[in-house]
């Protein structure tokens, strides 16, 4: 099954099984409470950490060093800031993870060093070739 499929039905599937859970617990306002608390603390916090992010940009570019790890971060800052915009205890969860700074390192270098293996599986064949030229053509 594919597996973007798969994320699209379950995501919504545990997160309204967390919303019943949680409600249950604390009580329906305080979710939506906690809902909206979180959204808002996370969008602050990823601010925050995306102008970090920026500035660690700016510092390697003024010393002439492509600053490919401020980059992938900042990407990884924007999806965590838009699983905290999401409703949801699991995004949010997962958003925070991604924002602060060393579980983000954590994450990177697993997705990185997943990636080079990858790369390295890859299958190659290898052969000579030889150009011919046919003869027969070539006489009138």
């Amino acid at each position: 099954m594919n597996t973007l499929l798969l994320l699209i039905i379950s995501i919504p599937i545990i997160e309204i099984y967390l919303f019943i859970k949680i409600g249950s617990q604390i009580g329906a306002f305080n979710t939506i409470s906690l809902i909206f608390i979180t959204a808002f603390l996370g969008v602050i916090y990823a601010r925050y950490e995306g102008f970090n992010t920026l500035r660690g940009g700016m510092s390697q570019i003024v010393k002439n060093e492509l600053p490919v790890y401020e980059i992938i971060s900042g990407a990884a800052l924007a999806f965590a800031a838009l699983l905290l915009i999401l409703p949801g205890f699991a995004t949010d969860l997962l958003g925070l993870l991604i924002i602060f700074p060393p579980t983000r390192k954590l994450i990177l270098k697993k997705i990185s060093t997943k990636k080079k293996s990858n790369d390295k599986k890859q299958n190659f064949i290898n052969g000579e070739y030889e150009d011919i030229d046919d003869e027969n053509d070539k006489k009138i």
